[in-house]
């Protein structure tokens, strides 16, 4: 295994991540004896780094279960926490505490703001943020601290210059390479000696998956060996900028498959020729496009605050992808990211075709007649009702079972 230094930190992190949000299941409930193999041949194969939260169902009980002190001793564990869940700076504390007690340990290597973009941490400074993590610090509870972004790039950097953060996790793969930062953005970060953590190398197993003829066809052209997972795992892991690539595997397969990518692919290890693959695939790709959005940002920000890049993109990639379904994953990321149960809400009928984006947009696009299109395949009469459920009742019960659960 292959490991990467962190220069605020001095720890240096496997290149490999074991992500615990998607451990295997049986019955609803993780299935311990097959996520604790996995756990063990992780750590067994160098696997120092692992990743969990606090809305991660019964992951970080699991994890203080499965990891004995002598474990513990060989792992930095990361978990979050949960920015919807803030109310009060006392929720802060109560819920670190709630965490540490899950874990089983006295304290947490690497803490991290979950889900925040620039209003969030915002929100949570009125709160007395700096005062609970430099409090946190001194009581030893928490060793360093980062956040996982899920904002536009544009404040991108403004959240990295919020604090003096240690680490920081963001979205990142070949086909999303401009969306939540740039590589200037993740430059920017590294320059500050973060650690850069990557999560969804694979687009959430999109980018494993099947992908339109052609790009498969210049995939298997270039090496009939390699998988699809296998390019988009190298082309992340080749930045070196990157600390650690997050991956939630739940088969003993996945796991050692990621692990050979891994120790096959260091820093600037990629071939330009290679390279040009994955770009021409990226290229195949953008071109099926619906919509000639390059998701630049250029547009932004909108008079009416509709994220007129997201709700492009995720528009997009429902064709491009094929989902289907009522319950889709295009239409789940539209209510997380456009209709604001993660994040500011944004949403395409918010627009009210003001012409401002028309002027800014450098591919010409006749925006207000895309976001049209958004509207009319995202959103239905009674859907904020379905947003509020979600927003007043859904999440409190979510919480509310896994204290329960966690009893």
């Amino acid at each position: 295994m292959q490991y990467r230094l962190i220069e605020k930190t001095g720890d240096e992190l496997s290149a490999l991540g074991f992500g615990a949000m998607r451990l295997p299941s049986k019955n609803g409930k993780i299935d311990r004896d097959k996520a604790k193999e996995l756990i063990y041949y992780a750590i067994d194969n160098g696997i120092n780094y692992i990743d969990t939260a606090y809305l991660y169902g019964d992951s970080e009980s699991f994890l203080g279960e499965v990891l004995t002190d002598e474990l513990r001793s060989k792992v930095k564990i990361s978990t979050k926490l949960p920015s919807i869940n803030v109310r009060k700076y006392d929720d802060m504390e109560k819920i670190l505490d709630e965490q540490l007690n899950r874990l089983q340990t006295d304290f947490i290597d690497y803490y991290f703001i979950h889900s925040v973009d620039l209003k969030t941490i915002n929100r949570l400074l009125k709160r007395d943020l700096i005062k609970f993590i430099d409090k946190a610090k001194s009581d030893g509870k928490i060793r360093h601290v980062g956040f996982s972004y899920h904002g536009p790039k544009e404040e991108f950097e403004t959240v990295v210059d919020a604090y003096g953060w240690d680490i920081v996790m963001v979205q990142y793969n070949y086909f999303d390479d401009n969306v939540q930062s740039s590589i200037e953005g993740i430059e920017y970060a590294a320059s500050k000696g973060m650690g850069i953590v990557i999560m969804e190398p694979l687009k959430g197993g999109i980018l494993a998956g099947k992908m339109p003829k052609e790009a498969e066809e210049i995939f298997k052209k270039a090496n009939p060996n390699k998988s699809n997972a296998d390019w988009a795992f190298e082309w992340v892991l080749n930045n070196k900028y990157v600390t650690s690539v997050l991956s939630g595997m739940n088969s003993l397969e996945q796991l050692q498959d990621n692990i050979a990518v891994t120790n096959e692919t260091t820093p600037l290890s990629m071939t330009f020729e290679e390279m040009e693959t994955v770009e021409l695939v990226k290229r195949v790709m953008r071109d099926s496009l619906k919509i000639n959005c390059s998701t630049c940002g250029y547009c932004m920000p909108c008079p009416q605050g509709v994220n007129i890049p997201v709700c492009l993109r995720i528009y997009n990639e429902k064709y491009l992808f094929n989902h289907k379904g009522l319950i889709n994953p295009s239409l789940i990321d539209y209510f997380q990211y456009a209709e604001g149960i993660m994040g500011s809400k944004g949403n395409a009928g918010m627009c009210n075709a003001c012409g401002k984006c028309l002027r800014k947009c450098p591919q010409n696009l006749d925006i207000i007649a895309e976001l049209k299109k958004v509207k009319k395949e995202f959103e239905f009469p009674g859907d904020k009702y379905i947003i509020l459920f979600i927003e007043k009742i859904g999440f409190p019960l979510y919480r509310q079972m896994l204290k329960i659960l966690n009893r």
